[in-house]
């Protein structure tokens, strides 16, 4: 079996029974597969519910809403009319997509959500999609002993040191194992990291390594060509913290595949870290993770976000997820896993980009915007962990890192390379304010700074931003490196009469590329952005 370059994560719910009217028909539960018919893409990875609940004919596992009487939720409701109709009518939805996938194909690989929450029953927060063994077993519960502080998240989440947890996870393997033509099956244990009480992670991290091997020795008795895949924090680290020795897991071969994103898997893309990081030790964890596996059979894959949820754009245009791929492949991964599904119904825009990122060596010469990511509206659940913003005070020098994949001196000798532009963007700024700005210890010339005042504005693409942006465009005195660049920003004068906090927001580069060295670039801006409203 061809070992997949490009895996595309799918939750089933959110693109396919969330949006169709019940009841729904057979073609329309394929068109999940035939989305993604004649693009790179290998592998599906088809989500099995939403891990306490399945969405397919179980016999193990307990079906979606079938253990409730009303509703309070019609989106879930609906979900459960179409899996029901699909059934009804004679049609398991798993093997739908499976044989689908088969007909066209496309590896397919079912993917379970080890952890979720085990939810209310009854009263306001009556999670419809739990089961009855998490609602029944809270006993089960991480936080059963009611030691914990009630922050603690992983609370209400299953405690895997009891052997009934472990069984009720691994029925769910063994029956989709067992009667499914699948091509292998993943693990994903990042969307919800808590695995064992926090002061029993040491004692009980060798029952998960045997779950492991548990799921792995089901697989390969099936068919030894069934890849386990397992979806975890980069930093291994962080992994050993929650009970997970991803190490060991490696050394005894159980494990095929791993996928890697930042821990709690927050979806925003960030092209210093390839998906979704806002710590650019992530880079080096994707490094580390790649070169743990060298001379094994194990192979890494790292996660690629579409989402961008910034103030001028949802979704990250294509510029941006060139960046992202470039600095992924940098790394020396194996290949990449993208969760865009969140992008449907998926257009032109969505199949150019695929098309390109599993390419850097074509990439290299397109145009490029990379970001540092600040926190966002989205960051509802302390997930990230950011650079910026940072509240800038008198003559303190602040530093940030970004990450650049482009060889922009070799470019330039070749006359590709249009232009590179530095963005940065301070708000609670004001025309007599002043700032020192340094691009890896070098002092930016303020006769080549252009200052753009948006300071108020009426309306944006999204949501309200405002502050001075300060744009440079960057000769090849001044060019960012390949690899880290560090952006430098001082305080220089305050204006006297304000108490506004500054702050320094975001920082930008854009490198933009010529399709030859005598065409032209074809907008009338130079310091146009990939947006929808210009930053010129």
């Amino acid at each position: 079996m061809a070992n997949p370059n490009l895996m595309f994560y799918t939750d089933a719910r959110h693109p396919l029974v969330y949006m169709y009217e019940p009841p729904m028909y057979k073609e329309e539960f394929e068109s999940t597969v035939d989305e993604l018919v004649g693009t790179p893409i290998e592998a599906l990875m088809f989500c099995l519910g939403d891990g306490r609940t399945m969405q397919h004919d179980s016999k193990v596992g307990e079906i979606w809403g079938r253990n409730v009487e009303m509703w309070k939720h019609h989106i879930f409701k609906r979900a459960y009319d179409n899996v029901e109709s699909l059934m009804d009518a004679g049609f398991d939805p798993l093997s739908i997509a499976c044989n689908r996938a088969r007909e066209k194909n496309i590896l397919f690989y079912p993917t379970l959500l080890l952890q979720l929450e085990s939810g209310v029953r009854d009263g306001p927060g009556y999670d419809v999609r739990s089961s009855d063994f998490r609602l029944n077993n809270k006993h089960f519960d991480i936080g059963a002993r009611g030691d914990l502080k009630s922050d603690f998240p992983g609370n209400n989440c299953a405690d895997f040191k009891h052997l009934e947890v472990r069984n009720e996870r691994l029925g769910i393997v063994n029956e989709v194992s067992s009667n499914y033509q699948i091509d292998g099956f993943e693990l994903q244990f990042n969307f919800w990291p808590y695995y064992f009480h926090p002061g029993e992670v040491d004692v009980n991290t060798d029952l998960m390594t045997d779950f492991v091997r548990n799921v792995h020795k089901i697989l390969k008795k099936a068919s030894i060509q069934r890849e386990l895949v397992i979806t975890i924090p980069a930093n291994l680290k962080d992994c050993l913290s929650i009970g997970l020795d991803v190490s060991e897991w490696v050394r005894e071969g159980i494990v095929d595949v791993i996928v890697a994103q930042p821990i709690k898997r927050p979806d925003v893309i960030d092209p210093n870290a390839s998906y979704i990081v806002y710590d650019p030790s992530y880079l080096n964890d994707i490094k580390e993770l790649s070169e743990s596996v060298k001379y094994t059979n194990t192979r890494v894959h790292a996660t690629l976000a579409g989402t961008l949820d910034s103030d001028r754009n949802g979704h990250a245009p294509i510029d941006m997820i060139r960046a992202a791929a470039c600095s992924i492949w940098d790394q020396g991964v194996n290949g990449l896993y993208i969760d865009w599904f969140a992008s449907w119904p998926y257009d032109s825009s969505f199949y150019k980009k695929v098309r390109e990122i599993v390419h850097p060596d074509i990439m290299a010469s397109k145009d490029k915007f990379y970001h540092v990511p600040t926190g966002t509206r989205s960051d509802t659940e302390g997930k990230l962990t950011c650079q910026l913003p940072i509240n800038l005070v008198s003559k303190v020098p602040v530093k940030v890192n970004i990450y650049i994949s482009d060889d922009l001196v070799y470019w330039d000798s070749v006359n590709r390379l249009h232009d590179v532009i530095l963005r940065i963007r301070i708000t609670g700024a004001t025309e007599n304010d002043s700032f020192i700005f340094k691009l890896n210890g070098t002092t930016l010339p303020k006769t080549s700074m252009r200052i753009i005042n948006q300071m108020y504005g009426m309306d944006s693409p999204r949501y309200r931003i405002f502050g001075q942006w300060y744009v440079f465009h960057l000769d090849k005195t001044y060019f960012p490196v390949k690899g880290v660049n560090s952006v430098g920003v001082i305080l220089e004068n305050r204006d006297a009469e304000s108490e506004v906090q500054l702050t320094l927001r975001d920082i930008e580069i854009d490198t933009k590329y010529l399709y030859g060295a005598s065409f032209g670039k074809g907008f009338i801006d130079p310091d146009l952005g990939p947006y929808t409203y210009e930053i010129t």
